[in-house]
């Protein structure tokens, strides 16, 4: 078994015959003990062997205590950390200065030894309840950050969980593009081919959708099997999610292509079509206490999903809206007014060649 760590004391004092003193007391009474014999030495000191608390005296050359002190306050890493200054000079003055410049208590020369000891007790014990303060904050920062990494890229979830960028559980209503991705012929497939076979299948092509997301800093709303909805332009924003979409969906294309070759050497025929659409959405937590998911409430997301059930193997459609945002960046072609279940009118619709030349170069 591990033995615990004794508490460490820093004791700064440019007197070697007072730090000798504070030394022995404190050794003797069970607490490790570190020593400084200026500010300087002491503002080293506290990075690199982290200690538990500072009995810093008031008057050294240079640097004098309450210069320290407010040095260590103004540290994002020692706000907190435990500071008594020492003094022989006047206490009711020196107490109120030892309090503006951030210190915790104060101790009057000659040191009483059982008030010294009371105080360090006392203050390690507030120091350990602040230790497990911020422990509990930082597994409540690590539970939210793997919740939100469930569908968001880690950048995008480091930067929510930091501060950087709104929290996307709470609901607003946002411009967004959508991209539903399935695969074509995976029904067939999954109805002869081994569970093995099929889990191995799905974790490639999951995989391809997992590393292409990040790089187009899309965010995945859900995977349902072998079909998967994605989401561009929230929680973070990006200066043309639509592009970022068809970008996206080209080098799923091309990555699943390369896939279907592999899985076709085993008598596999499956491919990918993919949708794409634009449009105004409600976005938040959908679900129920104890379950709750991030999902997206619109027209767009149907008229996303009717263009990938539409798009034949290898086939990119998207809207007319898509279009009009990338037509001097994507080759396309125009796929005709589709009739698609669940939208009352006819709905056109472009088939995606590919990235034009001078995009593919910029890329």
């Amino acid at each position: 078994m591990t033995e615990a760590r004794k508490p460490l004391v820093l004791v700064v004092d440019d007197q070697p015959a007072n730090v000798r003193l504070l030394q022995q007391v404190l050794t003797l009474t069970g607490y490790d003990v570190t020593t400084a014999s200026s500010g300087a030495e002491a503002l080293a000191k506290v990075p690199a062997e982290n200690p538990d608390i500072v009995l810093l005296d008031v008057m050294m050359p240079l640097m004098d205590g309450y210069e320290v002190c407010r040095t260590l306050r103004a540290g994002t890493a020692t706000a907190l950390l435990p500071i008594v200054m020492v003094t022989a000079l006047d206490p009711q003055e020196e107490r109120l200065k030892g309090i503006e410049a951030g210190a915790d208590d104060f101790l009057q020369k000659p040191i009483n030894q059982p008030e010294l000891l009371a105080r360090v007790k006392s203050l390690l014990r507030i120091r350990e309840l602040h230790k497990q303060v911020e422990a509990q904050a930082a597994e409540l920062a690590e539970n939210k950050l793997a919740r939100l990494k469930r569908f968001l890229s880690p950048k995008v979830a480091d930067l929510i969980v930091s501060g950087q960028m709104d929290d996307p559980l709470a609901t607003r209503r946002r411009e967004v593009t959508i991209m539903f991705v399935d695969m074509r012929g995976f029904t067939a497939f999954s109805e002869s081919a081994a569970p093995e076979d099929v889990l191995g299948v799905l974790r490639e092509y999951h995989a391809e959708i997992g590393r292409l997301v990040n790089v187009h800093e899309g965010t995945i709303e859900h995977f349902s099997g072998d079909g998967v909805m994605l989401i561009f332009n929230d929680p973070n924003t990006l200066p043309d999610p639509a592009l970022s979409a068809v970008r996206m969906a080209v080098d799923l294309r091309d990555a699943v292509g390369r896939l279907a070759d592999n899985w076709k050497k085993l008598g596999y025929s499956i491919n990918c079509g993919i949708g794409i659409a634009q449009g105004f959405a409600t976005i938040g937590t959908i679900g129920f206490p104890g379950r709750q998911d991030y999902g997206v409430i619109g027209a767009v997301n149907n008229l996303a999903a009717r263009l990938c059930g539409e798009a034949a193997p290898g086939q990119i459609l998207i809207s007319q809206r898509v279009w009009g945002r990338v037509e001097e960046k994507v080759n396309a072609e125009a796929a005709g007014e589709l009739k698609l279940k669940g939208i009352s009118s006819p709905v056109p619709a472009f088939s995606v060649a590919g990235l034009k030349q001078m995009e593919r170069a910029a890329e």
